[in-house]
């Protein structure tokens, strides 16, 4: 009787069982904590991929714009792009459907860190196309939301007259000079008008390093 006494098993004390309740609650705590660092990691991520489409899908838009932008000269000396710190504005020409072509006004502002696209009607007549050109420079127009939370657009033209890539401030204004002005002596001006070959878009997105760039051309080449 004494020798089964002796080798009778004994269950966990006290102390054990709290030890090993504390052992597995840190294990858990420590889980839980990696699954909500991939469960953030991995919401983060879902949200740069979609924001980045988001991108991707209005510099195509942008890149059909300027790819059908109308030739220098054909406006009568409005420039056909105009950029300052915000906003990039074209005209292009379209072919409506069931309708012989016509020309646009397109305008690209980034406001309270979101992107949009604004259009005028598609018009034939010059004087109504310069209402709409500035109808759109005053941001009266039905904007179109592209993305949002964006940081900052930057923007920069390019002409192949050896002065190379130009911001807003060194384009020269975009100022309308008629062209019976610029051929005209008598009128005492000898400006020219800058034919502008080239686009860069810079969007600033929300803790990146850098910008997403694109280069566009203008016009058909």
């Amino acid at each position: 009787m004494r020798s089964e006494r002796l080798h009778r098993p004994r269950g966990l004390t006290l102390v054990e069982l709290l030890v090993a309740i504390s052992v597995l609650g840190f294990v858990a705590v420590l889980g839980w904590r990696g699954l909500d660092s991939i469960t953030r990691a991995r919401t983060g991520l879902n949200q740069e991929l979609e924001q980045t489409r988001g991108l991707q899908l209005a510099f195509a838009q942008l890149q059909a714009d300027c790819a059908n932008t109308v030739e220098q000269g054909a406006l009568d000396g409005r420039p056909p792009l105009f950029i300052d710190s915000t906003r990039v504005s074209v005209v292009r020409r379209v072919q409506p459907e069931g309708r012989a072509g016509a020309l646009q006004v397109v305008s690209w502002r980034l406001r309270g860190g979101v992107l949009s696209r604004e259009e005028s009607p598609p018009t034939r007549d010059l004087t109504q196309l310069e209402q709409y050109w500035q109808f759109a420079q005053a941001g009266g127009a039905q904007a179109l939301t592209l993305e949002t939370g964006l940081q900052a657009m930057r923007l920069r033209v390019w002409s192949n007259d050896g002065r190379g890539w130009r911001n807003w401030e060194q384009m020269g204004g975009g100022a309308p000079v008629s062209r019976g002005a610029m051929m005209d002596p008598r009128a005492g001006t000898t400006a020219t008008q800058v034919n502008w070959r080239g686009l860069e878009v810079s969007l600033q997105l929300p803790d990146r390093p850098a910008p997403m760039t694109k280069i566009f051309m203008l016009g058909a080449l």
